[in-house]
């Protein structure tokens, strides 16, 4: 596009015009697209962290504050464990052992798909391990 004078105004492909009467806000963003392309991926990457909420932040300094104090008791920080676990059988019953089938009818699981809710404690990991190719759990 040429304007009507002697002179040539140059507008980008799409045509937008600031309302300073030129093509700068296309300019603008172009040029911020380049700075952010060039800018090291650590330092894109660092600014989520920063805006996270404050009560990972609290957590993270919590945890942070115990295992120090564990160190300085001299033993280790372990931890906690889950208390609960979903388990959901993935599996049907074809060439299944009758061990494995009262298992899963113990835990709640006689249909493909259906889920359960489940306390931790030391029979139900023993369970579980016993079952594992017929469930998925976490």
């Amino acid at each position: 596009m040429a304007a009507a004078g002697g002179g040539a105004m140059v507008v980008s492909e799409s045509g937008h015009i600031s309302a300073s009467g030129g093509a700068m806000g296309v300019d603008k963003k172009e040029k911020e697209l380049i700075n952010r392309k060039k800018a090291p991926r650590a330092a894109r990457s660092s600014a989520p962290r920063q805006a996270r909420r404050p009560e990972y932040n609290a957590c993270e300094k919590e945890l942070v504050q115990l295992k120090r104090e564990a160190r300085l008791k001299g033993g280790f920080y372990v931890s906690p464990e889950a208390k609960l676990l979903f388990v959901v059988r993935i599996r049907g019953i074809n060439a299944m052992h009758p061990k494995t089938r009262k298992i899963l009818q113990l835990l709640r699981l006689r249909q493909i798909f259906n889920g359960v809710f489940l306390k931790v404690n030391k029979a139900t990991i023993n369970m579980l391990r016993r079952v594992e190719p017929y469930v998925a759990y976490g």
